[in-house]
């Protein structure tokens, strides 16, 4: 067996632990579910993505919400609706909002005329809605696509009552990203622990280099260094009963991560509230800063001769008993179908279509920031980094899918943990027990 297929195996395997793991909001709710019919019939795709001879739709239209609306997934999410497109001869309205707005207006997006097919994430935040009955069950449609994802998948997939209704897409880590070259040239190398790690922070700083390239003017980027805090200290089970209201945010423990996120905050960028995780990740493209703890998404800023630049590393081991898990963030993307979609016919082919390793492959090639899910898909085409994602997710004993999705969007909402955030980082000498029962207060406040 090859090297790269043992690495393959070992990322199904260390994926299964995933089972416990600019448009104004009235235009994203006018989206509407599917676009006007037309009288052209059209072509179901198989299970394999080419057309069932024979095989028709009711009509030849359907609509897919996207939150993908930076340069480098747009284009390759459009890629992939063209490509389903020429197999089936259905077209799809691709409406692409910005993320922010997408994340903040998806309830009233979902009550209002959503589209029939739209863009979201697996674990916590599907099932919320799922549970509401504001999308549409897929279990059918996994009977036919089910082998290509491993069981770990498939429950991230599964509402609380067991059925599927979410289609996986695509998946990331979240890593320490830096420059080669920057570092050859200074003389860095990655560190394991958290103290060599603070000493090179210090080194940069000598150098004068920003350590930690940071922004959260987006409200939810610092919840990947609570996240991760939170698993290398008081470990994975702790962390997502923390997320979904089985632990409270008063305890001792979590007041521990915000007093380590303390120690670490010199090291970051300044003025993280008021800038992008796109401005900050520039930053660390254009040599202003060292590194950028960030999925690897952060690799979408970088210009083509950048691109081949660019490297990572998993967050610093803390020297605790959970170092062992090697816990990290790795969200996976897919999507859903509205209850009601203009076209359910057009709408289960185009989730069909999305479901196949080629269909993901195509994405994670326009987007070489993120890697495909489906066990059928061709990875031999992948780029250096894309393999050493898939030897990083291998090596995860536990994978969180992050922390906005992994508890209730209302609690994790721009009046909810993003304020909580921005208040700590704002103020990070405040009294932490104050701040953290307001954090619980807030979380007592919604409906159960």
């Amino acid at each position: 067996m090859s090297a790269s297929a043992v690495s393959r195996r070992r990322l199904l395997t260390g994926m299964a632990a995933l089972a416990g793991a600019a448009m104004a909001p009235a235009a994203l709710v006018a989206c509407g579910g599917g676009a006007s019919p037309s009288l052209t019939a059209g072509t179901s795709p198989g299970r394999s993505g080419e057309p069932i001879p024979g095989g028709s739709v009711a009509t030849s239209r359907t609509s897919l919400g996207s939150l993908y609306s930076d340069e480098v997934p747009r284009r390759a999410m459009q890629a992939v609706v063209d490509a389903f497109t020429a197999q089936t001869g259905i077209a799809v309205a691709l409406n692409t909002v910005d993320a922010r707005s997408f994340q903040d207006q998806i309830t009233a997006y979902l009550q209002g005329r959503p589209d029939a097919v739209f863009t979201w994430f697996a674990g916590y935040r599907m099932r919320f809605f799922a549970d509401r009955g504001l999308t549409a069950e897929l279990t059918d449609l996994w009977t036919g696509f089910g082998d290509r994802y491993t069981d770990g998948v498939r429950r991230a997939a599964s509402g609380t009552d067991g059925e599927q209704y979410f289609v996986p897409f695509h998946t990331y880590p979240w890593v320490v990203v830096y420059r080669r070259s920057v570092w050859q040239e200074r003389g860095y190398e990655p560190p394991v622990t958290i103290d060599e790690f603070t000493a090179l922070a210090r080194r940069m700083e000598a150098d004068g280099l920003v350590p930690l390239a940071f922004g959260n003017r987006d409200g939810w980027p610092a919840m990947g260094t609570f996240d991760i805090l939170d698993m290398r200290l008081n470990g994975y089970d702790f962390h997502i009963g923390l997320a979904d209201g089985r632990e409270r945010w008063t305890d001792a423990r979590v007041r521990t991560v915000f007093e380590r996120w303390r120690e670490l905050l010199p090291f970051h960028q300044r003025g993280a509230l008021g800038r992008t995780w796109q401005d900050a990740a520039r930053t660390l493209m254009n040599g202003e800063a060292g590194m950028y703890f960030a999925g690897t998404f952060a690799g979408e800023q970088a210009d083509e001769a950048t691109r081949p630049d660019l490297d990572f590393f998993p967050f610093p081991l803390l020297g605790t008993p959970y170092d062992d898990e090697h816990a990290i963030d790795a969200p996976i993307n897919g999507f859903m179908m509205s209850p009601s979609p203009a076209d359910p016919d057009a709408a289960r082919a185009l989730l069909e279509f999305l479901a196949t390793g080629e269909a993901q492959v195509l994405y994670v090639t326009e987007n070489p920031n993120r890697i495909a899910v489906a066990r059928d898909a061709d990875t031999s085409g992948y780029t250096d980094l894309q393999r050493k994602m898939e030897r990083i997710l291998a090596g995860a004993g536990r994978i969180a899918q992050f922390l906005d999705r992994d508890t209730r969007p209302d609690f994790a909402g721009p009046t909810g943990l993003q304020a909580f955030f921005a208040d700590f980082l704002s103020d990070p000498e405040q009294d932490l027990g104050a701040l953290l029962g307001r954090v619980q207060q807030h979380w007592d406040s919604l409906e159960q």
